[in-house]
């Protein structure tokens, strides 16, 4: 099941950089890392969906390079942007 728009928008709305921002590493990656719960739930269901397991690794796969890039341009935003979505134990 796809995000609805509201809570699309309260992602993008919390994460931006600006009022018109929709595309920024941080959105992104806050995206990316509901799509993956969303899929990972689903995944514990329907444990023979192989279809959506390759999805999910792909999107993790997404979701690390943008971190990759975020760490090695701004660590600061990277740490808050962890933080903020619980990403890691820290």
């Amino acid at each position: 099941m796809a995000f609805s728009k509201e809570a699309k928008q309260e992602l993008i709305r919390k994460f931006a950089q600006s009022p018109a921002d929709t595309g920024s590493t941080e959105v992104q990656v806050a995206l990316l890392t509901a799509r993956i719960e969303q899929l990972t739930e689903h995944l514990k269901v329907h444990r023979k969906d192989f279809h959506s397991r390759r999805g999910l690794h792909k999107l993790v796969g997404q979701r690390r390079r943008l971190l990759r890039y975020l760490h090695q341009t701004d660590p600061r935003r990277y740490a808050r942007l962890i933080q903020d979505l619980n990403l890691r134990g820290v």
